[in-house]
């Protein structure tokens, strides 16, 4: 099984498929939001619906991974993007708030796509090669929002809802080719054999995994650093509106640099660097690329220079191509293969939590101050960045 490739790019162009077609969407939002809400409560209601969809991903996504461990990754797989498929629908055809909320409640409880691919990937990939396969789902996401959103600003001057269906149809697309041409990857012999009442309480799977100690220092260090990485992601167009008051096209442009970086970081100089030095020190590399990066945007705050936010992206976006697959390739080495969709689930319903409470929290400091922000963005990440040496001398990653 381990050594079939052929079935790790499969997952890649499933990957690349779906993120062209959520990212398609995302122009679009705020004029489909604005559609049944006035237009001082857009962003209230934008806000709304990311909030209800992390939600419902928390409680479903450890759930989900559990019942991959049971039932194998193939039929979870296509459970999920049939959720999205049918979330993206309802928001095509819209009609009314509730029908939209009700599109990324059914897309959020059945989220486990990402969490059964990662899943995959550590059930298929060599060890050796799981950073590796980590860093080309990255970069195959990056594709996404790079063409993406210009595609879907032509489509929605169509028809406010054909880049809505336009996704589903990608998304559909993606659960043909799990069923037709993605084999199961995770043997009957190798699953898990119990499933109770208890494995559908996603806080009893927080409780098991956290219960394994380099389990817990190991998701601990990706809490910090996707707090550091959130905030950067949630704020930085509104930073840069605001502090230096480019317009949309110079901040799209300054998007597309980032998402460049992305995919330059994760499928080129990532596996050239495997090559040459073990994960732990390009662990330590991606940490104090992004730490430093952070920082660059909050002297920015102070300083204004194009040229300071230019190298920060550079180095944001590169350290976090290069940390975030080694952590992953940590993460799924942690636990056994009939843990690995449990693992995973809890890794992604954490994910979600940061995705409720760091915007929420973020736009208060920013408020207050763009500069403390961001100095407590690097903050986080130097804190992860001290907690992984302190780890790697216990052999704990």
């Amino acid at each position: 099984m381990k050594h079939n490739k052929s079935k790790l790019w499969i997952i890649i162009v499933i990957v690349s498929l779906n993120s062209i077609g959520m990212s398609i969407v995302l122009p679009l939002l705020p004029f489909i939001v604005g559609k049944y809400l006035p237009s001082q409560h857009i962003a209230a209601g934008m806000g709304m619906l990311m909030s209800v969809f992390a939600a419902s991903t928390f409680f479903s996504a450890p759930v989900m991974g559990a019942l991959s461990d049971k039932y194998g990754r193939k039929p979870i797989l296509v459970i999920s993007l049939l959720g999205s498929v049918i979330g993206y629908v309802l928001f095509g055809i819209g009609g009314s708030l509730w029908v939209l909320f009700l599109g990324r409640i059914i897309d959020g409880l059945t989220a486990g796509n990402i969490t059964a691919l990662f899943a995959y990937i550590s059930d298929s990939a060599e060890p050796k090669e799981r950073a590796k396969w980590f860093g080309y789902v990255g970069a195959a996401m990056g594709i996404g929002k790079i063409g993406g959103p210009a595609i879907g600003g032509l489509l929605g001057s169509i028809s406010i809802g054909l880049p809505f269906f336009i996704t589903a149809g990608l998304i559909l697309l993606s659960m043909f080719a799990v069923l037709f041409a993605l084999p199961e990857s995770l043997a009957p012999e190798k699953r898990n054999k119990h499933l109770t009442a208890r494995s559908f309480n996603a806080f009893a799977h927080f409780k098991d995994i956290f219960s394994l100690g380099a389990v817990k220092s190991v998701l601990i260090i990706g809490v910090l650093f996707y707090v550091g990485l959130s905030i950067f992601q949630f704020n930085f167009t509104l930073f840069l509106k605001d502090s230096y008051n480019l317009g949309p096209a110079t901040i799209g442009s300054i998007l597309t640099i980032a998402g460049i970086c992305e995919i330059a970081s994760r499928a080129f100089l990532l596996p050239r660097l495997l090559t040459r030095f073990n994960e732990k020190s390009i662990a330590i590399i991606g940490l104090t690329c992004l730490g430093t990066g952070l920082g660059l945007i909050m002297a920015s705050a102070y300083i204004h220079s194009i040229t300071i936010i230019l190298f920060a992206i550079i180095l944001i976006i590169s350290g976090e191509g290069l940390f975030e697959p080694t952590y992953m390739d940590k993460l799924s080495q942690s636990v056994d293969e009939n843990k690995q969709g449990k693992l995973q689930g809890v890794n992604q319903s954490l994910q979600s939590a940061n995705n409720v409470f760091v915007p929420l929290v973020a736009a208060a400091i920013y408020f207050i101050s763009a500069g403390m922000l961001y100095g407590i963005a690097a903050l986080a990440i130097f804190s992860a960045f001290l907690m992984y040496k302190r780890t790697l001398k216990t052999n704990l990653v």
